[in-house]
């Protein structure tokens, strides 16, 4: 996973419990570390992430859809101040094989976002 050019971690995603569950397993270049587990859910036709860092901090359950080449996720939770805080998780899939992931927040009911990460994900090389 790369941010502004850089390497910002690397990740490992497979599938788990039958194919059923995408697990994605991240190591952050500053140290950071968490894991993500993504479903799909036939009843309501709704893809869902719930992810949980090293430290016990998660984020809310996302969900959403995947339409146009992208997948757009969206959940809120109470901020530290109480009020709520939306978000936003938006992963394109790029005509050269690589994924971005854009993460947005919003402090004010959905009017206006922020972009709190910005990634793309590249494809490691085979070794030989």
């Amino acid at each position: 996973m790369y941010a502004n050019g850089q390497l910002a971690g690397t990740n490992h995603i497979e599938p788990i419990l039958g194919g059923c569950v995408l697990q994605e397993t991240w190591a952050g270049s500053s140290g950071s570390a968490g894991s993500s587990f993504n479903y799909y859910n036939p009843s309501t036709q709704k893809w869902h992430q719930f992810w949980v860092w090293r430290n016990g901090t998660t984020l809310p359950l996302l969900s959403g859809d995947y339409k146009d080449g992208k997948m757009t996720l969206r959940g809120e939770q109470a901020g530290k101040d109480g009020k709520i805080v939306k978000t936003r998780l938006t992963f394109h899939n790029n005509s050269d094989g690589t994924v971005r992931q854009h993460w947005e927040q919003s402090n004010d009911a959905g009017k206006t976002w922020k972009t709190a990460f910005d990634g793309l994900y590249k494809k490691k090389a085979k070794s030989k």
